[in-house]
Order: C-alpha cells, then structure tokens, then sequence
C-alpha cells in the first residue's frame, strides 16, 4: 500500500505557497504525524527555507548530490533506475528530500517519454514514474505516514509528472485576478494529465514495476496573505475573494457553484489565511515557522500574541487537510 502524497500546486506563483508548504509541514510534525517533504520545484525555494546555506553547499555537491536529482541521475544517465533518495531530517517527525536547480535538464526526458509510454514502452514508464517511486522510498524509510510536495508555478513536463504522483492537490490562492487566471489554467491540465496517465497506465508492459494512480483530487484551496480589518477581508481584496468560489468549482471541479456561494461557505475552501505581517521575517530568519517563535527570537508583546493566533491558524488547516486525504492521526 502507498504512502499518500498531497501536492501544492498553482500556475500562478507569488502566493505563498512555498512558505504554506513549510508551515504545514511543520505543523504535521508538531501533531506527531511522520512527515516527508520533497521540494520538486527546481528553484529550491523551500530547501532554502529549511535550511542554511552553508548546509545547502554541502548537499549540493557536483558529482553526487544528495537531492532529489541525485535520486533521477542514474535513470536519467541510463546507469540504472532510480537511487534511494537522501533524507535531510529537519524535525523529529519530520525529513526533507532537497529540490535541485540540475532538475531542470529531466524536462526534456519528461517531454520524450510522454508519448513514448503509449507504446508499452518499460524505460518510459519508469522515467515518468520516477518521483513517485523515490518519494515512496524516502517515505518508507522514515516510515512517514504523508508524504507533502512543492511545486513551481507552471504547466510543464516536471509538474506533470510530479501530479502524478500525488493522490490529491491543494490549491493557494492570492486574493487577485492572477489567481483567478491560474485557475482557468490549472484546472483542465489536471483533468488532461488524469486522463493522460490514466491510459498510459493500462501500457504498462512489467507486472513488478510499480506506477502511481495519479489521481490528483482536488481536496480544496486556500486564499493566501490577505488583509483583514475587523475580522473582515479589506475592500480591495473582496472583490477576488468572492469571485474565488465560482472559478474553483468551474475550472477544477468542473460543475456549477452555489448561486452567490462565498469563500468563506465555500466547503472546498479551507482557510483565508491572513497576512502575518512582521512575523515573517522573523520566521525567515529564526529558521522556524512562525508558531515556533519565542521571546527570544523577537516575538514579545503583541507580536507574541501573533505566534498564538498563527499556531491556532496552522493546527485548524492542517487538521482539515489531513481529514480531507483520509490521513488519520496518531
């Protein structure tokens, strides 16, 4: 049996995501729940965000580098198949499989076997099934119970095949027209990428080879970094949020909303998350997520008062993501 693996995905970047991915990461370890991280986005954003750069020096090494492209190279390089993956622990419940800017030169692989699978081919399979098969064996390795993965904001060959390997989605979104657009964009891909492996899936020529089902269920979205005033979304925003709600079951659930159906009764919604404000940077550079600040990294007064808010925030949406994909707790 698999381990499960939810993605965070948007064709729009600038939302949060990266950080949302950290946050919750950590907050499934803070729940005792046995966490892998894979950072799939070749930019690294979220390797960086975990840890420092003289850390990142040291993994990131020329020949052999303990990443997830480390992981791809004897496939890739026609050496072999897939290497066990290195796992980077960040927490006591909590490992990490570091992103890598060399993940960029897999898209062209990516892009060739796609075709390719449709004609039994066993090499393709394999590279296509690649992620997934190295976030399994990082996962079994921690004995994760979930296994969380970030993408970069587009639709090309990597996040395919990285939406592949995921069962369900989770979707940040920025209270904007931008937003709104990557939905448009996001949505039919999922379906077209569903129905694309879906068929590939039956070419499969080696009964021991094992693929991911690539379901990518939508299990909802999340409105990112907005501004509040007296517990309400500020007036420019409220506009984007309420258009939210009709995109999202449109474009990705591909039915009709509820006639005037808001974010915030919108079951697909998970959260309006606000901005955190100072607190970030702070976050940013304590290394830890905000939940996790003390007096002693700066969060005194008010700012205190913040870190209890933020932690209340994480455990709610982390408890539902994980309800969502059928994960239960310790």
């Amino acid at each position: 049996m698999s381990i499960p693996v939810i993605a965070f995905f948007n064709n729009k970047g600038g939302v949060g995501k990266t950080s949302l991915v950290y946050h919750v990461a950590w907050m499934m370890s803070d729940l005792d729940l046995r966490v892998v991280v894979a950072d799939l986005d070749p930019q690294g954003n979220l390797s960086t965000a975990f840890l420092s750069e003289d850390r990142l020096e040291d993994l990131w090494s020329e020949s052999c580098p303990a990443t997830m492209y480390g992981a791809i190279q004897p496939l890739k390089e026609g050496e072999g198949d897939i290497a066990d993956p290195y796992l980077e622990k960040v927490g006591d419940n909590l490992a990490l499989i570091l992103g890598d800017m060399a993940l960029s030169r897999f898209e062209d692989d990516l892009s060739e076997v796609w075709p390719k699978c449709l004609d039994r081919d066993k090499r393709s399979l394999r590279v296509l099934s690649a992620f997934w098969r190295i976030l399994q064996k990082g996962a079994e390795a921690h004995q994760a119970k979930v296994i969380l993965v970030d993408l970069g904001p587009n639709l090309g060959a990597i996040n395919r095949s990285a939406l592949i390997a995921a069962d369900s989605v989770v979707i940040p979104l920025g209270p904007d027209l931008y937003s709104l657009q990557g939905l448009r964009n996001l949505g039919p891909s999922l379906r077209e990428w569903r129905s694309g492996w879906q068929e590939r899936l039956t070419k499969n020529p080696d009964s021991g080879l094992l693929l991911p089902n690539g379901g990518m269920r939508p299990l909802g979205y999340i409105v990112m970094s907005h501004s509040i005033r007296v517990g309400q979304p500020v007036k420019a925003y409220e506009k984007w949020i309420a258009r939210i709600p009709d995109t999202y079951h449109k474009a990705v659930l591909h039915e009709e909303a509820g006639k005037d159906l808001s974010a915030q009764d919108d079951p697909h919604c998970f959260a309006l998350l606000k901005h955190y404000r100072s607190l970030m940077p702070m976050a940013q550079e304590a290394r830890k997520p905000i939940f996790h600040l003390k007096p002693a990294d700066g969060a005194i007064g008010s700012h205190y008062g913040g870190v209890q808010d933020a932690y209340k925030d994480f455990e709610e949406l982390t408890k539902k993501i994980i309800e969502r994909a059928g994960i239960a707790l310790p």
